[in-house]
C-alpha cells in the first residue's frame, strides 16, 4: 500500500453521505479516520456505516485530533468562514464544499490563513476534476472549434420546502448551490477577465434567488450566459444540465450531468458533420480527495488554485443580489 493522508470529515451533510464519503473510500490514497457531527450519536452511525475509526461529537475534538492531517468540511455555505479558518490554523489541510466562501473577501481570508500556516486549502468542485471536462478543455485547445464566441450552460434542479438553501442568512439561494457550477465552468474554460457581468433573479424563500439568469462578457470577446434555479417539483429527482459551446467552427453540445461518474458523451458539430466523444469517469469526488492527497503527499499544485477560487467569488459578488 503507498502513502496514504488520514482524513476528517467536518459535518454529516447529505453531499459528504452520498457522494464524498463513498468517494474518499474508493480513493487510492486516503484513510477514512475520524467523522465529527453536531451530535455523537450520528457521527456513530456514519462511523459504522463507512469504517471510520473515531467519532466525535464535536467539531472542535476532530481539529484538535493530532492525527488528522487534512478536512473535508460538508458544512453550510456561512459555517465555512469559522471552521475552515479554525482548521487551517490548527495545521490541518482543508477541502471545503463549493462556494467556499459568501464574498470573495472571506476567500481571500481564508487562503490568507492556509498560506501563514503552510497547508493546503482547496475549494471542492469534484466536477472539475472530471476526464469529461478534461476532454472539453482538449477540444477547445486543439482548435476544432476555431475561436471560442458563445458559452451557455444551465443548472436548474428542485425545489425546497424547507432547507439551508432558502435562508440568505445561510448563504442559500440558486446561484450560489447550482449557479456556481456553472460559473466555474465557464471561468475554467475561458482564459480571460470578466469585463462585464449582470444577473436577474426570482426571488422567494427568505430572500433568496431561487431562479436566476446571468449574461457576461470578457476581456477577449467571448460572451456567456447561466441559468440556475429550484424549480422542478420536490421530490422528483428532476434536474437539468446544459453546456453549449459556439466556436468559429464547430459547437460543443452537451447534456451531461457535471458530476456524473460512468460513461459520458458529448457532440462536436461540425460543418461537415458530427463527431461524438464518448469516455468514462470514475467518481469525481475520489478524483478530487485523490488530487488533494498528491498535493499533500507530494507536492502536487491543486487543481483549483486560490487565484480561481478568488476570481469565481468575484464574479459571484458581482451577480448576487444586493
Amino acid at each position: 500500500m503507498g502513502k496514504t493522508v488520514k482524513w476528517g470529515v467536518l459535518g454529516t451533510a447529505n453531499i459528504a453521505k452520498w457522494c464524498t464519503i463513498p468517494g474518499m473510500q474508493e480513493a487510492n490514497n486516503c484513510e477514512l479516520y475520524a467523522i465529527a457531527g453536531r451530535s455523537l450519536e450520528k457521527a456513530e452511525l456514519f462511523k459504522e456505516q463507512y469504517g471510520f475509526e473515531k467519532a466525535y461529537g464535536s467539531y472542535d475534538e476532530l481539529i484538535e485530533d493530532g492525527e488528522v492531517q487534512a478536512l473535508y468540511v460538508p458544512l453550510p455555505n456561512h459555517l465555512h468562514l469559522p471552521w475552515v479558518t479554525k482548521a487551517l490554523k490548527a495545521g490541518k489541510h482543508v477541502l471545503c464544499e463549493k462556494p467556499l466562501a459568501i464574498n470573495a473577501s472571506e476567500a481571500e481570508e481564508m487562503f490568507r490563513v492556509a498560506k501563514e500556516n503552510g497547508v493546503y486549502l482547496m475549494e471542492a468542485y469534484a466536477y472539475l476534476h472530471s476526464p469529461y471536462v478534461a476532454s472539453l478543455k482538449e477540444d477547445i485547445q486543439s482548435g476544432i472549434l476555431g475561436e471560442i464566441e458563445y458559452i451557455e450552460s444551465a443548472f436548474i434542479g428542485q425545489e425546497f420546502t424547507e432547507d439551508f438553501r432558502l435562508h440568505r442568512a445561510y448563504g442559500g439561494g440558486a446561484i450560489y448551490d447550482l449557479g456556481v457550477y456553472s460559473s466555474s465552468m465557464i471561468l475554467s474554460l475561458v482564459d480571460s477577465d470578466v469585463t462585464f457581468a449582470k444577473a436577474v433573479y426570482e426571488m422567494g424563500g427568505e430572500d433568496v434567488d431561487i431562479h436566476s439568469a446571468c449574461i457576461m462578457r470578457f476581456a477577449n470577446g467571448v460572451r456567456a450566459s447561466f441559468n440556475a434555479g429550484f424549480l422542478f417539483k420536490a421530490g422528483s429527482n428532476a434536474r437539468f444540465d446544459r453546456l453549449f459551446i459556439h466556436g468559429s467552427k464547430a459547437d460543443i453540445r452537451s447534456e451531461v450531468e457535471y458530476n456524473q461518474a460512468g460513461d459520458f458523451s458529448y457532440r462536436i458539430i461540425t460543418k461537415e458533420g458530427e463527431i461524438v466523444r464518448k469516455g468514462n469517469a470514475p467518481s469525481n469526488y475520489r478524483l478530487e480527495v485523490e488530487q488533494l492527497g498528491r498535493c499533500i503527499l507530494d507536492g502536487e499544485k491543486p487543481l483549483i488554485t486560490p487565484e480561481f477560487s478568488i476570481k469565481n467569488a468575484r464574479l459571484l459578488d458581482r451577480i448576487l443580489p444586493d
